[in-house]
């Protein structure tokens, strides 16, 4: 045990490395939520809509996004992405390979991934909402904006976060994909550790270790908010009832 902590935090240690990829994977996953937020918010739409056209739209996105692997959806933008730029580039006179940044790859494959799911999450959510709500707040005036940023957002999002813990989770793990496109993220650094220092076993461990405590940390957060926002609904609650 003394080895190993002394070769990831002694001198001349690897450890500026592997908190640099944990920061990394951390922004990537970030980036990748926000992104799935927001089109998932646009798929969940689609989903509600009465329009035939608008459902498809939803339901066909989940059915790709969910059924081609994860890894090939990465390759598809990296490599396709940058091929496609490079065409359009060499018409207007440049010459060679147009490379999209690794890392805003990355982050948009994965959003668009996690945006299939987070979909299905907000779907449910805004499913699980009493419809009577909207019927009251109708009844004593509200208009539509009103309804949807007072009772509509609040009640989905606290609907929505116990999906969109696992959902996080989900993007954390296939953060790690993202290696294959070079961006040092803890796979890759785990893979350029073991691959210079032969101790494979131990920096994998490492690596593993830097994913679970990421894990247990934005656990607790999420648990934090999802009671935070149950008690301020059983306050509020309360203070009608009074």
């Amino acid at each position: 045990m003394n080895a190993l902590i002394q070769s990831i935090f002694g001198q001349n240690s690897w450890s500026g490395l592997i908190i640099q990829a944990t920061i990394t994977t951390l922004l990537l996953s970030i980036v990748a939520m926000i992104v799935g937020a927001v089109i998932g918010a646009l798929v969940a739409s689609c989903k509600l809509s009465s329009r035939r056209l608008f459902n498809q739209i939803g339901n066909g996105y989940s059915i790709i996004f969910r059924g081609v692997p994860e890894l090939l959806i990465i390759y598809l933008f990296y490599f396709g992405g940058s091929g496609f730029v490079s065409y359009f580039a060499k018409m207007f006179g440049h010459q060679g390979f147009v490379e999209i940044p690794p890392f805003l790859v990355g982050g948009l494959a994965v959003g668009l991934i996690s945006a299939s799911y987070q979909g299905e999450v907000f779907r449910a959510a805004k499913a699980a909402q009493p419809a009577g709500q909207i019927e009251a707040a109708l009844a004593i005036g509200m208009n539509r904006k009103l309804i949807f940023l007072r009772i509509i957002v609040p009640q989905v999002i606290r609907y929505a976060l116990p999906g969109l813990a696992n959902v996080w989770q989900m993007s954390l793990k296939d953060s790690a994909l993202i290696s294959v496109t070079g961006v040092i993220e803890i796979m890759r650094a785990s893979q350029m550790i073991s691959g210079s220092t032969g101790e494979y076993l131990r920096y994998y461990m490492v690596g593993g270790a830097c994913y679970l405590i990421l894990t247990f940390i934005t656990n607790q957060l999420f648990e934090r908010m999802e009671k935070r926002m149950n008690h301020v609904r059983s306050k509020s609650a309360a203070e009608v009832a009074a």
